[in-house]
């Protein structure tokens, strides 16, 4: 059965998701220990959380005040294609399209404050092993539930132990986004596990280097890790599908 009509939903589900994330984005943009942002940056009370980042009141000619929407809309876009593409017709690839704009929206808050709000991350957690729940009692599914809580479980305290032992390099919203990326990557068994978490820490490493080499930060500087995480845990996905 071609998988074509699928991808093509996927892409337009991501694409309608990803243009009502940019007020989230910029609500959530604020650093550690702070409230969520609830103004403009011209002071009028920003309402609700989906929708563009532009203030009304402001005036027509204001820009807007959080990420583009067509960039988001776009970047969602293309990683609900290519789950959809990875996963085809088997019943988890609804919890992928649920969760991937999630996804996008975490690498974005981190990329910009250098923070994982707690507001998502457990809640993406908790959500990911109740959907796989759910998705295991259906047929022609092709991964294993008991395995996905045991490897959120296990990358949640490895993540906790990195954490424990540099605290200055991993941040505890990672130890939290870790349960998640466990959870989605433990569905298709502990190779994808092993091969997601891989790719996320190389990824990291790689991007570190590059500054560093060209002088934009120096070794002991701190970088968002979030954005990394997801990434190799996006990576490890596509692949574990594909080989389910």
């Amino acid at each position: 059965m071609s998988t074509a009509p699928l991808v093509l939903v996927a892409a337009l589900w991501g694409w309608v998701a990803g243009m009502f994330l940019p007020r989230a984005a910029y609500r959530f943009s604020v650093p550690v220990e702070e409230e969520w942002r609830d103004r403009c940056p011209g002071g009028h009370p920003v309402r609700g959380w989906l929708g563009r980042a532009r203030c009304g009141t402001c005036g027509s000619g204001t820009p807007s005040y959080g990420p583009g929407a067509p960039a988001l809309g776009a970047a969602t876009a293309l990683v609900c294609a290519a789950l959809a593409a990875a996963t085809g017709t088997r019943p988890e690839v609804g919890v992928w399209l649920l969760l991937a704009p999630v996804g996008v929206l975490l690498a974005v808050v981190d990329l910009r404050v250098h923070r994982l709000p707690d507001a998502l991350t457990l809640p993406l957690a908790g959500a990911a092993l109740a959907l796989l729940g759910l998705v295991a009692l259906l047929p022609e599914h092709a991964g294993d539930w008991p395995t996905a809580l045991w490897a959120a479980l296990a990358l949640g305290a490895g993540y906790y132990v990195l954490y424990l032992v540099n605290p200055g390099g991993m941040g505890f919203g990672d130890v939290k986004l870790a349960l998640g990326a466990g959870a989605v990557l433990g569905w298709y068994g502990w190779s994808t596990v092993m091969l997601g978490t891989f790719a996320g820490f190389l990824s990291g490493a790689l991007y570190g280097w590059t500054l560093v080499l060209l002088r934009r930060a120096g070794r002991r500087s701190a970088i968002p890790f979030g954005p990394f995480l997801i990434g190799g845990a996006f990576a490890g996905l596509l692949i574990g599908a594909y080989a389910a």
